[in-house]
């Protein structure tokens, strides 16, 4: 049978949190040290830790069928590459930055100055839309540095917390655009491949789907259950189980957990008391 394989990073936080992503979809990795090549025991997957700038070439050639790699690359390497799936982590932006002593924001600084960057073809590409010429200097790492020992006057880098730019002096001025982890797929894939990517697809989905949801209880007055119900954002109907206590429902249900303070105060305001927000493992619709 044939076995799907996927690239992820070899270190850093987007190895570690696509390691956890496979886990809990059921995909338990045994990774020796230092191995950069692992099958899968449980389903048909062989995983591939490769540098996280190889992996779209790779992903183009179909060398490797599938990955999990930061959008913001597919974006600079341009490359012939579907994505499948926002994954919901590593989420960072590509950002203008300039030496905190500069005081504007203005795109227009940036008009015939220096800027240093690992990412070039974004930059240029956003530059010329903007109308913006610049001259751009292409740097491997440590691009914070720049503006202190003169190379350049602002820089264009990946920003997470922004921390590192304040450590360097510098601060965040213009987004170039935002990203995110996400599963790419080669062009390149037989029908059977495509059938377990399917099923690896349908995992993933359940996985993200209960990170985003979360199980409600509360208990409520049987005259008040309706006005409850309208209230709840819901998949289909709550439940409704009888207390032991006359008059009294208790109603389940799940919600979106960044919908669930939009509708406490009217949750309460509605009759519904001891409130219980459970996680979920996992979600299947």
């Amino acid at each position: 049978m044939s076995k799907l394989k996927i690239a992820i990073q070899k270190s850093g936080r987007l190895y570690e949190e696509s390691l956890q992503l496979l886990k809990d979809c059921g995909i338990y990795v045994n990774n020796g040290k230092d191995q950069l090549k692992v099958s899968v025991d449980n389903f048909p997957m062989e995983i591939m830790y490769l540098r996280n700038s190889d992996i779209p070439q790779y992903l183009e050639d179909g060398v490797v069928d599938i990955a999990i790699v930061g959008e913001n690359l597919l974006i600079e390497k341009s490359k012939n590459i579907k994505t499948i799936q926002k994954l919901g982590f590593s989420k960072c932006r590509v950002s203008l930055a300039v030496p905190k002593e500069v005081e504007t924001d203005e795109l227009s600084f940036f008009q015939g100055k220096k800027i240093a960057t690992s990412y070039p073809n974004t930059l240029k590409n956003f530059l010329e839309k903007e109308g913006i010429t610049s001259d751009i200097h292409v740097i491997s790492g440590s691009v914070e540095i720049a503006p202190n020992i003169g190379l350049a006057d602002g820089i264009c880098d990946i920003v997470s917390s922004g921390s590192t730019l304040f450590k360097n002096g510098l601060r965040e001025t213009v987004t170039l655009l935002k990203s995110e982890a996400v599963l790419a797929q080669t062009p390149q894939l037989s029908s059977e491949k495509e059938a377990i990517l399917e099923k690896f697809v349908f995992r993933i989905k359940a996985v993200l789907k209960a990170k985003n949801s979360k199980y409600i209880l509360m208990n409520v007055p049987n005259e008040k259950i309706q006005k409850v119900s309208e209230v709840l954002p819901v998949l289909k109907s709550p439940t409704v189980i009888p207390l032991a206590e006359e008059g009294w429902s208790s109603i389940h249900s799940v919600i979106d957990e960044v919908r669930f303070w939009e509708v406490i105060d009217e949750l309460k305001d509605n009759g519904a008391q001891d409130i219980l927000i459970i996680p979920i493992d996992k979600m299947v619709i």
